[in-house]
Order: structure tokens, then C-alpha cells, then sequence
């Protein structure tokens, strides 16, 4: 999921093994970015896990937390700010407190990612994945 603050942007779903960033969009609203546009916020569905680097110390020293470390991205019940993640201690800090500049290895990126955006066929990869026919396998 994208936050609702984020819906006016192009959006593409996350992918396993990638490396994204947080960053503050022009309405404010802090979302993942890929590297290759910084413009299409990256969208994650509740429970993909994460591995995140280069916290701010006013977070990662209250935490205890020294590198990196897995984290959840889940959703708050909130009419604010929903995107967050939970840390293995059980604490949860929404994508706004975490800031810009946090980088983030997508461990698992789970299935049904729903788009957020009418922009969102824009923003994705439409590369067809070629299937291994009789006369190859």
C-alpha cells in the first residue's frame, strides 16, 4: 500500500531483492523511492519485510538499534499518516518519523500490491516475462 498522501504520484509496486529509499514527496508526506526515478513512489503491502539502513539516531539510539535491521512494514488505524514499520521489539514507527535518506532492502515483496494511483500502469515495469515452451524445456 501507498499512503493516502501519496496517491497523486505514479506508484509502482516493490520488488524482492531491491534496494529503496524514504523520501519527502512535494505534499510532505514521507514514501519509498526507487534509484532509478525519484518521482514513482514505491508501494508495499502490509507484512513485506524489510531491511533498513542509515536510521536517524534519534531513533536508532532509543531502539537500541546498532546497523541495519528487519523490520515489518505494516499500516497504522489512523485517518493520518497509515505507512509504518515494526521493528523486532515491537515498537512502530510511521514512515514520517523515520525521515528522508533511510535505505531499505526489500526482503519479501508480497503479492497484490494494489495500485494507488491512475498513474500506476505508467510507473510499472510492462516487460512480459517469457515462458518456457514444450519445444524448450
Amino acid at each position: 500500500m501507498c499512503d493516502y498522501s501519496l496517491e497523486a504520484y505514479k506508484t509502482r509496486p516493490a520488488r524482492a531483492g531491491e534496494t529503496i529509499s524514504t523520501q519527502r514527496f512535494p505534499s510532505g508526506s514521507i514514501g519509498f523511492v526507487g534509484p532509478e526515478n525519484e518521482t514513482v513512489c514505491v508501494c508495499l503491502a502490509a507484512d513485506t519485510r524489510l531491511e533498513l539502513a542509515q536510521l536517524p539516531a534519534m531513533l536508532s539510539n532509543p531502539l537500541g538499534i546498532r546497523g541495519a535491521v528487519e523490520v515489518t512494514f505494516t499500516q497504522l488505524d489512523t485517518t493520518g499518516y497509515r505507512d509504518a514499520v515494526r521493528f523486532p521489539g515491537g515498537q512502530v514507527v510511521s514512515l514520517q518519523q523515520l525521515g528522508g535518506g533511510v535505505t531499505a532492502r526489500v526482503i519479501n515483496a508480497l503479492d497484490g500490491v494494489p495500485s494507488q494511483s491512475a498513474h500506476a500502469s505508467e510507473a510499472k515495469d510492462e516487460t512480459p516475462v517469457s515462458q518456457p515452451t514444450p519445444e524448450t524445456v
